[in-house]
C-alpha cells in the first residue's frame, strides 16, 4: 500500500503543492494524510494514525524531508522506525537519493543513511542558530530601545517572539500581523527592522 504524507505548519499555509506532487505519483486520496501543525515533533494525529496502519512492504511518499519533520534527532528515530522495525520504505520526491525502494544494497543504504543525517542536521542547526539569533536580537533590540514607527513605540521583545515564531513556520504572516496588533505597512516596517537586528548585513 502506498501513502502519502502532507504536513503544513499553520492552518492558514496551503498544502496544495503538496497534494499535487502526492497525486502526480498515483498517490489516492484517502491514502494521504495531513497535519497542520509545528514540525518540531512528531505528536501529530494524522501521523500517528498512518504509522499505526503502516506494514511490511508499504511506501510513504513525501514531497521534502523537512515535510516530514524538523528535529533531528527525531527525524532519524522515526526514518529507523519506518524502515527497520516497520521494514517500510520512503520516497522523498524532492531528494530521489532518499529514496529506499531503490537501491537496496550495502552501499545505496549507506549514502542514503548518510544524505539523510547530513539533512537533517542542516534543518536541525538552522533552527539552533534561529533560537540564537533570537536571544542576541532581543538582547540587542532592548539596548537600542528600538522604535517601530512613529509617534508609538512598540514592544521590541515581543514583536521579536512573534517574528521568530513565523520564521520556524509555526505563525503565517497574517496571524503574525494579527499577534502584533498592527497594519501591513507598519508590520513591514518592523520587520525590516528586525531583520537587521537579526541578520545584519545578511539580510
Amino acid at each position: 500500500m502506498n501513502y502519502g504524507y502532507v504536513r503544513v505548519s499553520t492552518k492558514e499555509q496551503n498544502e496544495d503543492r503538496q497534494l499535487i506532487a502526492l497525486d502526480e505519483c498515483g498517490i489516492r486520496i484517502d491514502k494521504i494524510y495531513t497535519d497542520k501543525q509545528s514540525g518540531k515533533d512528531f505528536d501529530r494525529t494524522e501521523y500517528k494514525k498512518m504509522i499505526k496502519r503502516l506494514k511490511c512492504g508499504d511506501v510513504i511518499v513525501i514531497k521534502s524531508i523537512d515535510r516530514l519533520g524538523r528535529n533531528y534527532e527525531e527525524i532519524l528515530n522515526q526514518w529507523r522506525e519506518i524502515t527497520k522495525v516497520k521494514k517500510a520504505d520512503i520516497v522523498v520526491l524532492d531528494m530521489p537519493i532518499l529514496d529506499t525502494t531503490q537501491n537496496k544494497d550495502l552501499l545505496g543504504t549507506l549514502i542514503s543513511d548518510l544524505v539523510l543525517q547530513l539533512l537533517s542536521y542542516v534543518a536541525e542547526n538552522e533552527r539552533v542558530n534561529i533560537r540564537q539569533r533570537q536571544a542576541e536580537g532581543i538582547a540587542a533590540a532592548k539596548a537600542k530601545g528600538i522604535k517601530f514607527g512613529r509617534p508609538r513605540k512598540y514592544d521590541a521583545e515581543k514583536f521579536m517572539e512573534i517574528y521568530i515564531r513565523f520564521l520556524h513556520q509555526e505563525l503565517s504572516q497574517k496571524e503574525a500581523m494579527k499577534e502584533m496588533g498592527v497594519c501591513k505597512t507598519t508590520y513591514y516596517r518592523i520587520v525590516k527592522e528586525l531583520k537587521k537586528i537579526l541578520f545584519g548585513d545578511l539580510c
